[in-house]
């Protein structure tokens, strides 16, 4: 569909559409999105860069950077695996109840990230349906670096799957059979032709579940105890520094969880052309 144009008076016709729409997208961005980051950085380098800094070298906070980073590429790492076999089971083969299936991969999406971080304390707490099998042990999985682990995995458990399936169902068939024919083993096909042809889905997939699991916050503050140096992801130590009134620490690491996820976007939309070549 083609905007309005108008002719000017040397005869040149301008298509109003196009700078008329890009004016709203920045209109609406401008409250919505670019203010609000902008306001981290103005803030956080208000009283200088060397301020800054000495707040984000504050050893509690490098700690919760460290954490977040830790706990969001093991379930990366876990949510990409499962949501490769997922979506190559699921695309491969039909049965019944894949539907139901498949709204219980995606449910998580849909759960508010507190009930998923109580749901992970009834099962995993110390008196949870599997949580009190453990009570009696050295071994213990809610308020530790695990349960952060699995707040992850349970928030982003449909992020890798829900890019990796769609690719698989649009990849063409006709190399699979292809290479069935020449005698290869399904592993083998699998390998060499299919699994080459998801790498642009699978790194996509990897990217959103990290960009996810590193902004966690909900279900993480239900289970992980929010110790200090121990169980405190980058989220967590905004909060617990904003609800003291350290408005510079809490700014310093909201800096760099943003600086984070404009990469990893970034990395996103800039290597998808290069990756589908």
């Amino acid at each position: 569909m083609s905007g309005k144009a108008v002719t000017t008076p040397s005869g040149v016709r301008v298509d109003l559409a196009k700078p008329i729409g890009i004016s709203f997208i920045i209109m609406a961005m401008m409250p919505l999105v670019i203010l609000p980051l902008a306001s981290v950085f103005i803030f956080g380098f208000s009283k200088g860069t060397g301020h800054f800094f000495e707040a984000m070298m504050a050893p509690a906070a490098l700690s919760s950077l460290k954490l977040s980073l830790l706990t969001s590429s093991v379930a990366t790492v876990c949510n990409v695996i499962f949501g490769l076999i997922a979506a190559y089971v699921m695309s491969k083969h039909d049965f019944k109840g894949s539907s139901a299936l498949m709204i219980i991969i995606s449910l998580p999406t849909a759960i508010p990230t507190a009930v998923a971080g109580f749901a992970l304390l009834l099962l995993w707490g110390r008196s949870g349906l599997l949580g009190q099998f453990l009570e009696y042990t050295d071994y213990h999985i809610m308020f530790t670096t695990s349960a952060i682990v699995l707040a992850n995995i349970f928030v982003t458990f449909p992020l890798a799957f829900g890019v990796i399936k769609p690719a698989l169902d649009n990849l063409d068939t006709s190399y699979e059979y292809a290479a069935e024919t020449m005698g290869a083993s399904r592993w083998q096909t699998f390998r060499f032709v299919v699994f080459p042809s998801l790498r642009n889905a699978i790194y996509t997939g990897a990217l959103l579940t990290f960009a996810r699991s590193i902004g966690e916050f909900g279900s993480t503050i239900m289970v992980s105890g929010n110790l200090a140096l121990k169980t405190q992801t980058a989220p967590l130590y905004i909060y617990s520094k904003f609800n003291e009134g350290d408005i510079e620490g809490s700014n310093a690491v909201a800096a760099v969880l943003a600086i984070i996820s404009f990469a990893i976007f970034s990395l996103i939309i800039f290597s998808r052309t290069k990756l589908e070549k």
